[in-house]
């Protein structure tokens, strides 16, 4: 077979029906010759950002920030990428786009490996950060990329619809980009699941296998399952968030050993569906992390679960205690100080620490430079010994 594209270059390819099939043949001899007809639109594609981050870099070059906020001054940018409202605080990352806060919630349960969520006014952005957004040309260009494709007839959500609206489009659009390509060309090759299952049978048995040696594992052991949520991706971005908290973890007092003088400890945090985990610390049972951590505060609220691991190379991690915070004081004291007046440092409550509770010292939810805060000592459960020390914070959705 002899492909001849209109620029006069040929392309001689031997197909061999047996191993590629006909239809396989076909559609990789019209790849091929695109690839020459379009070499400079093809560029262009694997390519998209580079002369916008050029240009961008070029204009102002001073620092993080001040790249920043010239980036939020662009038309594009001064409206969410997703359901327009105007004043985007968020950005979505590796994707670009600025976002409001509601849309901000639906992308952080799609979880960090698909969008990762950084506040404008919040976070510390970093030169890479700052370059992706750069990068992605604006909410203009993501949206010609990722809403390529939409159909005519389909209702892109606006800022008053509903939750489930919403967190149907972002998921249609960001994790499964269903609007990139046409969809009269996309066939996706599945297998039948029946026919699968009989194709591979020694892969189910070995799944089954593996399970033998799973009841002998230490109490401490931290199971595979963890990591699985309770329900699909669907349901949890169906959930509607009242706030964000962050989390401040600062030390560890005095935490187990499980390796065999020491361990390498590092917290993983769970609100709701959402997980984060700060850095692990190497070879120390008093670690300092002074890390800290956004989490959109689902409704209704849940508490606020904190689990440190010892971090092992060849097998799992090791559990080195956990302990729940109910973060439903500090939200009550953050409603009640948005509609006040009050300035300066304020004592709002004072939660007692007593012996055989979550509290090694007693914990104040305060109000300092206008931002409401609680700091607290927590005793580590189902463990030896152990203490953590962290300190929280209630952001209202107006920032």
């Amino acid at each position: 077979m002899r492909i001849i594209s209109p620029r006069n270059l040929s392309n001689g390819i031997r197909c061999d029906r047996c191993k590629l099939g006909g239809a396989m043949s076909i559609i990789f001899c019209v790849c091929l010759s695109l690839i020459h007809v379009f070499p400079l639109q093809m560029d262009n594609v694997l390519q998209p950002a580079n002369d916008n981050l050029q240009r961008f870099t070029d204009i102002d070059p001073a620092n993080a920030r001040e790249r920043l906020e010239h980036l939020l001054k662009q038309p594009a940018n001064k409206f969410c990428a997703d359901c327009g409202t105007p004043d985007p605080k968020w950005a979505a990352l590796p994707f670009g786009a600025l976002i409001c806060i509601k849309c901000s919630g639906t992308h952080r349960s799609l979880g960090v490996h698909i969008s990762k969520v950084i506040s404008v006014n919040l976070d510390e952005w970093t030169d890479e950060e700052v370059n992706c957004l750069a990068g992605s040309g604006g909410n203009a260009k993501v949206n010609t990329r990722y809403e390529a494709f939409l159909p005519e007839n389909y209702k892109k959500p606006r800022h008053d619809c509903t939750t489930e609206e919403r967190s149907n489009f972002i998921r249609k659009k960001y994790e499964l980009q269903q609007f990139v390509t046409d969809p009269q060309f996309s066939c996706p090759l599945r297998l039948n699941n029946k026919h699968a299952a009989d194709k591979h049978p020694q892969q189910q048995n070995c799944s089954v296998r593996h399970g033998f040696g799973h009841p002998f594992r230490n109490s401490w052991r931290r199971k595979d399952t963890d990591h699985k949520g309770l329900k699909k991706m669907t349901d949890v971005g169906m959930v509607e968030f009242v706030g964000l908290i962050k989390v401040d973890i600062r030390r560890g007092t005095n935490l187990a050993v499980r390796d065999v003088m020491s361990s390498d400890p590092y917290v993983m945090l769970n609100l709701g569906h959402q997980s984060m985990k700060t850095k692990v610390i190497k070879n120390t049972l008093n670690p300092v992390w002074n890390e800290r951590l956004m989490l959109s505060i689902p409704h209704p609220v849940p508490p606020l679960k904190l689990q440190v691991f010892d971090k092992d190379t060849f097998s799992s991690d090791d559990r080195m205690g956990d302990v729940e915070v109910d973060i439903q004081p500090l939200i009550t004291a953050a409603r009640e100080h948005e509609s006040s007046a009050i300035t300066g440092a304020v004592e709002v409550t004072k939660l007692l620490a007593c012996e055989d509770g979550t509290l090694a010292k007693d914990s104040v939810i305060s109000v300092v430079d206008g931002k409401v805060k609680q700091e607290i000592t927590l005793r580590l459960q189902n463990v030896e010994h152990g203490e953590l020390e962290i300190e929280l914070e209630c952001v209202p959705l107006s920032q």
